[in-house]
């Protein structure tokens, strides 16, 4: 398996891994490091990691990754060792901006190839300050990462996607067989709901509140601002509220504005990253998760993994209606949409939610039954494993 970030930071990776050392399969997996000084190998997760050093110049030219060669030429090299080093059979590439570095260095191999999009990348990038900068706009294409994304899923053996909906997106628009793309959803191990210990902390400090759960990325199109702009009619009827928001982003101080304009900063708290053992903690405090991504084509076909953590909790989910969640609500009846960027609509239905408590229960069970029954790791995982095996 091949990152182009640190490990252990994505839940994606974990899971597939485990899945296939579950199935006797031995997996090396090729990741990055920020800093001069780290272990350049080690056993997590019963994963092989190998880490390389990645200059923060490397790191800046990865966004020029189809502008120009150089990031592709500085990692296809370290690429290249690592293959020699682990005497690897397959190779199993983690989204695209890393697969021309991958195709590069296996033109000495010429191994099997799985591409593995995390997402859309080429139509979320439209959305990414440093793409819509001055010097973005005129040195990142991201008509360039589509034709890539395109070239490599008609060269690699196997395509995996998050969604049916992704699926269905790539193989109209590319026109390859359907049988070369996989779906594995972003969803939860059972460790995750079943093997954890509780904050304390977090525990008491909110045990007064009524909680509208937010974790990840605070980004502009994940649609916090949305939920902000709510609150000041939400507290007329939930005087105990507390939106609890567990991530960050550089949008923060856009939010932080929003909070102080609205006079709601004692409804709202940043908690900001936190370890993922703690992510249970801040679940089981929670009234209820929420999801309020903009609609794009990007979120039309992606799921969050925030959603399969708040479900395998039993935490309901308030979530805007961008078509993959709507699909999963519709699927399960797990939580209620709301219009995306409509804070009246949030309103209206977060407060359905409050006053019904009996619904909350009820979906509380869907949430644990559709996470133990259909969407755990050990079910999601298993059209990847039979493909390897």
């Amino acid at each position: 398996m091949i990152i182009d970030a640190k490990y252990p930071t994505d839940p994606r990776v974990t899971n597939e891994a485990n899945a296939l050392i579950k199935s006797g399969n031995e997996i090396f997996l090729f990741c990055l490091s920020y800093n001069k000084k780290f272990k350049k190998r080690e056993v997590i997760n019963g994963i092989n990691v190998f880490r390389f050093y990645c200059s923060w110049l490397t790191y800046k030219l990865s966004a020029l990754a189809y502008t120009f060669p150089f990031y592709k030429w500085i990692i296809s090299n370290k690429i290249k060792r690592f293959i020699k080093e682990s005497n690897i059979e397959v190779l199993h590439i983690h989204d695209l901006q890393i697969a021309s570095s991958v195709f590069n260095a296996n033109r000495s191999f010429n191994l099997n190839i799985t591409l593995d999009l995390h997402e859309n990348r080429p139509e979320i990038m439209k959305s990414y300050k440093h793409v819509n900068s001055f010097l973005g706009k005129m040195l990142i294409y991201p008509s360039k990462w589509k034709k890539a994304e395109e070239r490599y899923c008609k060269r690699s053996n196997l395509v995996v996607v998050v969604t049916d909906l992704a699926k269905k997106e790539l193989v109209d628009r590319i026109k390859i067989d359907e049988s070369k793309v996989l779906v594995f959803s972003n969803s939860v191990s059972k460790s995750f709901y079943s093997d954890f210990k509780l904050n304390n902390q977090i525990i008491e400090k909110y045990s007064d509140s009524f909680v509208l759960l937010y974790l990840g990325n605070t980004s502009k199109r994940r649609g916090l601002e949305t939920v902000l702009k709510s609150i000041p009619k939400i507290i007329k009827s939930i005087s105990n509220f507390k939106l609890v928001i567990v991530g960050s982003s550089s949008f923060d101080k856009e939010l932080i504005k929003i909070v102080e304009e609205y006079n709601i900063s004692k409804f709202v708290d940043f908690e900001g990253w936190k370890s993922e053992d703690l992510f249970p903690s801040y679940i089981k405090v929670a009234d209820l998760g929420i999801s309020p991504l903009h609609s794009n084509l990007h979120h039309d076909t992606t799921y969050a993994n925030k959603l399969f953590q708040y479900m395998s909790l039993g935490c309901p989910i308030l979530c805007s209606d961008v078509k993959a969640q709507k699909a999963l609500l519709d699927a399960y009846n797990v939580g209620l949409l709301f219009r995306a960027e409509d804070s009246s609509d949030l309103t209206e239905k977060l407060l359905k939610l409050y006053l019904n408590l009996s619904l909350r229960n009820q979906m509380s069970e869907n949430c644990i039954n559709a996470i133990q029954n259909h969407l755990n790791n050990d079910i999601i995982s298993k059209d990847l494993v039979k493909y390897y095996e």
